[in-house]
């Protein structure tokens, strides 16, 4: 069973508490920060009700078949670059 303590700690403290430390516990501390901040947006960026609508209309174009595959958006841009 894990203990959890919830402390109220200012940032510039926080930012002290972490210059110490060496380079290998940073790194830890970083790749930590960044599943944080990524699972973050990612929670914010599927309750956006713009991104809901896009993500809808670009589905309601996929199924009427408005839409190119990646190797034909690649023909078309090699031939208006010819």
């Amino acid at each position: 069973m894990e203990n959890t303590v919830n402390l109220q700690i200012s940032l510039e403290s926080l930012i002290q508490a972490i210059r110490p430390l060496d380079l290998k516990a940073k790194q830890q501390l970083l790749e930590h920060l960044e599943q944080q901040i990524f699972e973050a947006e990612e929670a914010q960026y599927e309750d956006d009700e713009e991104t809901i609508r896009e993500i809808e209309a670009v589905q309601s174009e996929y199924e009427q078949g408005d839409c190119m595959t990646f190797d034909e958006y690649l023909q078309t841009s090699q031939q208006e670059a010819s």
